[in-house]
Formats: structure tokens, sequence, C-alpha cells
């Protein structure tokens, strides 16, 4: 299609479908389209990019599996099953159904150590997590209100909260300082910059336990955000997706936990939650908003018609979240194998001394490559962001996507792939890192300029590097970078 006609057909859509409020121009989605073009796979693509940019919870589907088999009559498409098929798949309110909610009630509260209980009257259904936070801002915010949201924070964050809502995002700088915490000084100075460029906060958004870092928030530090949006009579919601991940110390401390003892407005707490990160179903599509506020409920539940849970999907989950001691098995095995798997990657990572900060949920380790940087900017993190996508063959994602205010910090998944793929890809890790010393070793030895300060930098050939500077001034698309140039060749 032509300049012209392209141009036209814009003016024929709407503000929104022509809008870039979708967010996918960012080097987030772009490593995901470079493991499209060109996948990993251990016999017919072996020299494929791996997929660490995907938080996907892919190590206890045997489990599920198995209780599938061992319950036939929990399908509407099995001859076991089948009777119930018409019940299943005629009209069904938006409410959901009766048993689905209390099932998804007493999972949240299992995965929270029974330390909570969730009344399932206040479980409101939704396309995934991704409709159930869209669903929150159409219910709190209107077109050009804000949140704030710690950074960093999830890339698709602007597309969830913002592309149809039209609400704004603004970021409270965290740093490595302190382990990226969230502090009351952080967020007055985020609050006090949006008063005075004219912006209306309307909450204050959390994801506990964090994508990216991996960590949980503490009781003291959840305390003092009600504190602060209880004074400021703003919201807070909290995305606890990743509350059953927590495979180490400490322990989660959920939102409901924290607030059954302090002094606040229960109206401006929310919760939202799905099943695709604790239990790996995110094909499903099953999302959840909790809150505290009987509008947001009433009025929730109205929206979410627009995007439901399947009544085949709500029929089999309640038979299976309801088996306690399926339900047990599942939470405490999926723990373990998380565990398992963060110790192995981090500890292949620690052998050519990458470092990630110390974290104990999650699909995923906040990786520290800013010894690896030629430059240390969101330039340079570009540049070895293009080089471990297409050179070493790992998607992973680079912190300036998550909005971190320190380039060199890089999101790598682990587990959603078996363990032959993570010996792949961490071998392709070692190899990286040990060329790049070995040609830093190299420039040492002529005693070239300073140009390398720590022992870890990588030496690329100067036509190499003229190249990838150029490009990472205008590009952000790997696609740009060919997948077979000779940069860094690590094998498998």
């Amino acid at each position: 299609m032509g300049s012209s006609s392209a141009t036209a057909n814009r003016l024929l859509l709407s503000k929104i479908a022509t809008s870039e409020g979708h967010g996918e121009n960012s080097p987030y989605f772009d490593g995901w389209k470079a493991y499209d073009r060109n996948p990993f796979h251990p016999t017919k693509n072996p020299e494929g990019v791996i997929q660490m940019g995907l938080a996907e919870n892919q190590l206890s589907f045997d489990l599920i599996e198995a209780w599938i088999k061992k319950n036939p009559k929990a399908s509407i498409c099995t001859p076991e099953g089948v009777e119930e098929f018409k019940n299943v798949a005629i009209f069904q309110d938006y409410h959901g159904f009766p048993e689905f909610r209390k099932a998804v009630a007493m999972f949240m509260s299992k995965a929270r150590g029974d330390r909570v209980t969730f009344d399932p009257n206040r479980v409101v259904m939704s396309g995934g997590a991704t409709g159930a936070n869209e669903l929150v801002m159409f219910c709190l915010a209107n077109p050009g209100d804000a949140f704030l949201v710690p950074s960093p924070y999830y890339p698709a964050f602007y597309r969830d909260l913002g592309w149809r809502t039209g609400v704004q995002i603004v970021p409270v700088d965290c740093d490595s300082s302190n382990n990226f915490k969230i502090t009351k000084e952080a967020l007055a100075a985020a609050y006090e910059k949006a008063q005075k460029n004219n912006i209306n906060v309307k909450g204050l958004i959390i994801t506990n336990p964090s994508n990216p870092l991996g960590t949980t928030l503490d009781r003291d530090t959840l305390e003092s955000l009600v504190e602060f949006i209880n004074q400021k009579n703003i919201h807070l919601v909290c995305d606890e997706i990743y509350a059953a991940t927590v495979f180490s110390s400490p322990t989660f401390t959920c939102i409901s936990e924290v607030i059954q003892n302090m002094n606040c407005n229960p109206n401006l707490i929310h919760i939202v939650y799905s099943l695709s990160k604790d239990m790996g179903l995110p094909g499903l599509r099953v999302g959840i908003v909790y809150s505290y506020n009987d509008g947001v409920v009433n009025i929730g539940r109205k929206m979410s018609s627009f995007g439901l849970v399947s009544s085949q999907t709500q029929h089999m989950l309640a038979s299976m979240l309801l088996d306690e001691e399926f339900v047990a098995r599942f939470l405490e095995t999926s723990s373990k194998r998380l565990a398992k798997r963060h110790g192995v990657f981090t500890k292949g990572l620690e052998e050519v001394g990458i470092n990630c900060l110390k974290s104990n949920a999650g699909l995923f380790c906040w990786m520290d490559l800013r010894r690896l940087l030629k430059d240390q900017t969101f330039d340079g993190e570009m540049v070895l962001w293009r080089v471990i996508v297409n050179e070493v063959g790992l998607n992973v994602s680079p912190g300036s996507s998550f909005k971190c205010v320190e380039p060199g910090w890089f999101r790598v998944c682990f587990a959603n792939m078996d363990d032959e793929t993570v010996d792949v890809a961490l071998k392709r890790i070692r190899t990286f890192v040990r060329q790049g010393k070995k040609a830093q070793d190299q420039v040492v030895q002529v005693k070239s300029p300073k140009r390398w300060k720590s022992n870890l930098r990588l030496s690329f050939s100067s036509s190499s590097t003229r190249r990838f500077d150029q490009e990472s001034v205008n590009v952000l698309s790997p696609h740009m970078m060919s997948p077979h140039s000779p940069l860094v060749r690590a094998k498998t």
C-alpha cells in the first residue's frame, strides 16, 4: 500500500485504531518478533532464537494434565462429561457460575497461605489480566486521568491501562541503590510533578510480586502505600497475578492481609488476579477483578460482558480448583520446581560473573548486564540487546522497555522452557561473555586506549561496532540486523 493510500485509509479509521497506544513499537515486542521469525528447536533449528522474553510457567503442566485424565467429567467434551454440555453451552450471565467464583476465591486464599479469605460475591470475571486491568481503569478513571506506577514496570501496561481508556501512566522512579524498593519520597515526587503538570492522579498501581524484579513487597512498604493513597484519597490497584510463584523467603504478603489491620477506606482497594502465571494457563484467559468497592463490583460485572471467561472453562476450572488435595499438591510442587529452575539459571550466570537482583518470586530474573555495556547509556543498552537477540540468539527484554531509570538491566524468563533448552541458553551466554573477555584481553595486550573499564565489557570489530552504533540511533527493530552476522556467534 502506497503512502497516500495508507494516509487515506488512516482517515477512515478511528483515533484509537490509528494511535500508537498499543505500545508494540518497543524492543519488548520486537524481541518476540525476532523469535517468531527464527524460533529455536533442538533438532529442526538448533541455532534459532530461544524465547526468554515470555513469562510463562510451564514447569507443572504434568500435574494439570494428570488431573484432567483422572477427572474426565470436568470436561463437557468427554463421554463422561457430555451430559452437562447443554447446561454449560447455553447462555450464562456475566456474574459467572457460582461454583467458579467460589473456586477462584478459595484458590486465591490458598495461594496466599490461607492468611486471608475472599468473598466469591466480589469476584468479577474478565478476559485475562489484560482485560481485568483495563476494566478497572474504565471503572476508576476518565480519559486524561493518570495512575502512578513504580518503575520498572510491565511494558504492556501502556496498552492494558491506557490504549482504549485514555488513562495516562506517571512513572514513580525506583533504582538499584535500594534494590528498586518503592519509597515515600519517590511517590511524593511523582505525585507532585503530576499535580504541577495539571494531571489528575486517580490512583497508584503496583505489581506484587513484581514484574520484572521478581521480588515481593514487605508489609511495611505495603502499609506505607495504603497510608499514602488514603491521605491523597486515590485508588490502590494491586496486580497480584504472580502470587503463587513465590519460591523462597520472604513469603508473600497480599494487600488484603495488610488492610485487615489498618484504618483505611476499603473503597479505594482493588486487586487484579488471573490464572495465567500461577497455574500457567494464559490461553484460558481467566482474569479476575476483586474489589472492596461495591460500585466497582457492580459496574465491573456489567462491563465484564465484553470479555467473559468461557462457560466451558469456568466449568472445568471450578471442578479443578475445588479439589483441595490437588491445589495443595500443585502449589507446593510448583514452588519447588520454580526454586530449582531459578537456582540452576542464576548459578549458571554467576559462573561468568553475571549477577541478578536477589529475588524470591516470579518466572524471571532481573539480570544486571551494566558491566557489559560499551556506553553507560540507553543507546548502549540497545546495542547490547541487539547482539544478544540476533547474534547470541536469546530473546531477553531490555530494562528501558520496563521504564527502568538505569541502562543495563534485562529481564530474562526461565520457566517457559525445558531443562535442555535452559542448558543451551546458558551455554550461549557463557560463550558470549567469554568471547568478549578474550577480545578485551587482546585489546589490553596491544595497549590500546583505555576503552573498556571492566573486564567483562565486550569488544567488537570496528566495522560491526560502527554498524550497530548507527542503527542504535534510529532503529529499534532487530530485523535490521542479520541473524547470521559473524559478530558474536555463540555455538550451542
